[in-house]
């Protein structure tokens, strides 16, 4: 079924062969999907190197772009208009048009190779200890079923109008929870001024005392932002409202194997931007590291990343974490049940009024971004009456299930159309 096959590579990230968001969109198997191309976090590279050394394992129309190491078989068919080029832990193969009278639709054949069927016969073919990975003998060895042309493309019919559905429904929920902020703010009486980032301002030499001289630091939206903030009723400081408010734990020797030798760590990278946790990927901590029963999350915890590009990020620990470490690149926040309520402080922490306040505090002078311990505690926080408080944790949290839900059904949706494919195909054979 394969005409044409090619592996790609990755070129030495201090080379110059690396750009910006004007080169060549360079996959990474967290782009490849069996919803197609995945452009969120992609890298470029340079047109020259994609069609000079890299030329071999450009992407064209219909190819299909399948993983061979990491989350290994999934597949990707390349759309019309796309200009790409994949890593070394990818390969781009070309489908022959037809096999004995019946036409080969790519899109099917991706379908078939993501699907349960598809997964099981790849993952027989996998080679190697440690790294796992399929090389061009299994790739070539790949079984598929090849139903009549008419059932593909039912097939692909089913699958298009699945993830449709999806994309709607996941629309839905985006929406739902970009509502919030304006939600919130619009409760609380404060308006947002205007984001601006002059390159050209004066700061007088007597503003600076005790402060920070560097650019973004005096940044004139800051001053626009603070004032807004102290124009409301009833402002505190986030130590005035906290319990904990505390670094995570950092790891003193090797990761354990599981959750009998250790206790699971919400890393940073656990941390979603919605504000959920995802421990899909989960790491265990000793249970002899020292001061590891100091650092554990309770219900409703609030984890806050302090270092890296996603400084400022929040999430909110649910029940089935309870008691789980968390790494030392976050905060735990834990408010104080007689002065704030732990769902308000984690929607008005989520919000812009509050983010913004965290990138003011950033050190954008190291290579990563970062915050500290007493910048998280000047955060000015606005403290409305507690039946004000309720009224915003309620209308914030019913949102967020609501969206959730939206999700949920999503993702039914598609593994419904895949089941149903399933059985086609079960029957074809």
């Amino acid at each position: 079924m394969i005409s044409d096959i090619a592996s790609g590579s990755t070129p030495k990230v201090d080379e110059d062969y690396y750009t910006d968001s004007s080169g060549i969109p360079f996959l990474r198997v967290q782009n490849v999907t069996d919803e197609g191309i995945d452009l969120n976090d992609v890298k470029f590279i340079k047109r020259d190197v994609h069609n000079g050394m890299l030329k071999r394992s450009q992407l064209k129309k219909d190819d299909l772009a399948f993983t061979i190491t990491g989350r290994i078989g999934s597949v990707a068919v390349v759309p019309d208009n796309f200009e790409g080029n994949i890593n070394q832990h990818s390969v781009r193969f070309q489908l022959k048009t037809q096999i004995a009278n019946i036409a080969i639709n790519p899109r099917y054949v991706a379908i078939f190779l993501n699907s349960a069927l598809g997964q099981s016969l790849a993952l027989r073919e996998v080679t190697g200890g440690t790294r796992p990975a399929l090389d061009y003998k299994a790739l070539y060895s790949l079984k598929t079923i090849l139903p009549p042309t008419s059932i593909q493309n039912h097939i692909v019919s089913i699958m298009r109008s699945a993830y449709a559905q999806k994309q709607q429904k996941k629309y839905e929920a985006d929406t739902l929870l970009d509502s919030i902020d304006d939600y919130v703010l619009r409760e609380l009486g404060i308006e947002m001024p205007a984001v601006e980032e002059k390159k050209c301002f004066v700061v007088y030499a007597g503003e600076t005392t005790g402060q920070r001289v560097d650019s973004h630091f005096h940044q004139p939206y800051f001053k626009k932002l603070y004032s807004a903030i102290n124009d409301y009723s009833q402002i505190f400081s986030l130590k005035n409202l906290v319990s904990e408010l505390d670094y995570g734990i950092m790891p003193t020797q090797d990761y354990a194997d599981s959750e009998d030798a250790g206790v699971p760590m919400i890393r940073v990278t656990n941390l979603l931007s919605d504000g959920n946790i995802d421990m899909s990927d989960v790491k265990y901590i000793p249970f002899d590291t020292p001061r590891l029963n100091l650092k554990r999350v309770k219900t409703n915890d609030i984890l806050m990343v302090q270092c890296g590009s996603t400084t400022g990020k929040i999430a909110l620990v649910p029940k089935d974490f309870e008691d789980y470490t968390f790494g030392s690149f976050s905060f735990v926040i834990r408010g104080k049940k007689e002065i704030i309520n732990q769902y308000y402080l984690f929607a008005i922490l989520s919000n812009r009024l509050i983010q913004e306040q965290i990138k003011h505090t950033w050190n954008v002078v190291t290579v990563r971004p970062n915050t500290s311990k007493p910048n998280i505690e000047n955060l000015l926080i606005p403290v409305p009456f507690f039946k004000i408080q309720d009224q915003i944790a309620n209308e914030v949290m019913r949102r967020r299930s609501e969206a959730a839900k939206l999700r949920q059904e999503a993702d039914a949706i598609v593994e419904q159309a895949k089941e149903r494919v399933e059985r086609i195909l079960l029957a074809e054979v």
